[in-house]
């Protein structure tokens, strides 16, 4: 059994990974959220950061790539390489429209013939192992049998597959027929990608799926970060445990990002996964949300974790 984190952007920066992996840990993989790859081959700052290896020192990280462009890929992976990585991903999930309606991520997938050529040209022409993250389509699951005959062209590190549709978004719930259907078909190992919020959803899907060895999880780690640590049998979270991780994420955030402002934006939006675990903290977790100084949302946090009790997430 091996469990991943998936990537995802905005959130899961190096500094909730350290943290995560700090406070913990439980994965065997790290996906970096996605790089856009482009002619220019300078990094920015932020991409910097985020891949650099003493900001990942430990974890086995995988950066994912965007893009639809083969040649910018190519480029993009190299320099990838230059920074000691082995693996690199392929982000064909995003249903973003703002990625999608530039024909990356999901929208890649409504151009299957493009998306074959692709496919063709980085598989031949690096080195490096390459990992798919895809979704069944862009409107519904009868497109991913087409999908499937190309993927099988291509002797992929993993297929990382999230039985959604674009439209779906994150709504809905995965279909799981359809997922067993390319499981049954596909010559790529395949880690199953989606609605993985508790040890007994993982305990689901691993018994409907007993050959699946790989499992990616986003939205359920941010909802418990301890996770992967509870399905590989040790103990849930508690309250001392969020207080700590929580402690980490807020003074590195403070020490690597300017402004309150933009502290704040980033603590606000783990708030919106952490507050469920605390009994009757609506009142206190609004006042997180209407924070606009560190010290404020200092004062906010403090009387939550004094005021609400712990009960975990809803799901225990």
């Amino acid at each position: 059994m091996r469990l991943y984190l998936a990537p995802l952007e905005g959130i899961t920066s190096y500094i909730y990974r350290k943290a995560l992996y700090q406070c913990f840990d439980g994965f065997d993989k790290y996906f970096i959220p996605f790089i856009r790859a482009k002619q220019n081959l300078n990094f920015s700052g932020r991409e910097k950061k985020d891949i650099s290896p003493e900001n990942n020192s430990g974890m086995y990280a995988v950066p994912q790539i965007l893009t639809r462009n083969a040649d910018d890929f190519l480029r993009t992976a190299n320099q990838l390489k230059e920074y000691g990585y082995q693996e690199v991903n392929l982000n064909l999930g995003c249903p973003s429209k703002t990625v999608v309606t530039k024909g990356c991520g999901a929208g890649f997938l409504a151009r299957p013939e493009e998306l074959e050529q692709f496919l063709d040209r980085i598989f031949s022409k690096t080195d490096m192992k390459i990992s798919v993250k895809t979704r069944l389509g862009m409107e519904n699951a009868e497109e991913f049998p087409r999908l499937m005959e190309i993927y099988n062209r291509f002797p992929m590190e993993e297929l990382i597959i999230h039985p959604r549709v674009q439209k779906d978004f994150y709504k809905n719930i995965p279909n799981l027929e359809a997922f067993g259907e390319a499981l049954a078909i596909s010559k790529n190992p395949v880690c199953y990608n989606g609605d993985i919020f508790s040890a007994d959803d993982f305990k689901r899907i691993q018994s409907q799926f007993p050959d699946v060895e790989c499992f990616m999880m986003g939205r359920g780690v941010l909802a418990d970060p301890s996770l992967a640590r509870e399905i590989r049998g040790g103990k849930a979270a508690d309250q001392s445990d969020i207080r700590r991780f929580h402690d980490l994420l807020y003074h590195t955030y403070c020490e690597e990002v300017s402004g309150d402002r933009n502290v704040l934006f980033k603590m606000k939006e783990i708030w919106f996964y952490l507050a469920p675990m605390f009994a009757d903290s609506k009142k206190y977790a609004k006042k997180i949300k209407k924070s606009e100084r560190c010290v404020v949302y200092e004062s906010a946090v403090n009387e939550l974790f004094a005021n609400c009790r712990f009960t975990g997430t809803q799901s225990k």
